[in-house]
């Protein structure tokens, strides 16, 4: 059977937020680089990017920690909210950046600049392709370094697969997974569509979780594949 490892990504389960606990790929190293590499950032802020589900809000979590950081989520980020984040004098997590109001951000970058405060800033893109409209911000933006998140490969998706039943208690035997990792769409989301999809199957038919099984739900989840 298979070995099960804790796993702390965005999977809507209790993840563990520990450093040690994080899994390093190809995909997510530089990022796991640069949270490593605090507080000897060549600039204020860090942009963390990457697509849904790929660890943004571990990693943040885990530079939370370290930095004893605030955190806010971008679209709570207003003009009354500034003044408040400036003079608590702790670095900050903004996760989904990309969705703040531009000024308050604007704002808020030039007095943690000011201050020698960190900021973490979250997004599922690269501020280059945020579209901001402000001048200021988007030339500060640009200028800041970004900690790439690549969509997964195999092995990340392996190990989510086995993340997922594990959370859901569920015995999973390696031919199992293996058969998924190799068919199934890369993404995360996939993932938990397709673990939950087994799971409910498995409990209504009160059938376990083996390959013709999970060959059942990968085809009624996408027709093409399996």
């Amino acid at each position: 059977m298979i070995a099960i490892a804790q796993l702390p990504l965005d999977l809507g389960h209790r993840p563990a937020l520990d450093r040690d606990a994080f899994l390093v790929t190809d995909g997510n190293a530089a990022a796991v680089g640069w949270i490593d590499r605090w507080p000897a950032w060549p600039m204020p802020a860090l942009v963390l990017e990457g697509p849904p589900g790929a660890g943004k809000t571990h990693l943040a979590s885990v530079w939370q920690v370290r930095a004893d950081a605030a955190l806010i989520d971008g679209p709570a980020l207003d003009a009354a909210a500034v003044p408040r984040l400036l003079d608590a004098g702790r670095s900050l997590v903004v996760e989904r950046a990309d969705r703040a109001a531009e000024k308050p951000l604007l704002h808020l970058y030039n007095g943690f600049a000011e201050r020698r405060l960190s900021l973490l800033l979250t997004a599922d893109r690269a501020p280059a392709r945020w579209g901001t409209a402000l001048p200021d911000l988007s030339s500060r933006l640009r200028a800041l370094p970004v900690a790439p998140i690549l969509p997964p490969d195999d092995r990340l998706i392996h190990a989510v697969l086995i993340k997922l039943f594990a959370d859901r208690q569920l015995i999973v035997a390696d031919d199992v997974v293996d058969f998924l990792t190799a068919r199934m769409e890369r993404s995360f989301e996939a993932a938990r569509r397709l673990v939950a999809g087994i799971d409910a199957t498995a409990l209504a038919a009160h059938r376990r979780v083996t390959v013709p099984l999970a060959r059942d739900v990968l085809r009624s989840l996408y027709p093409d594949e399996g």
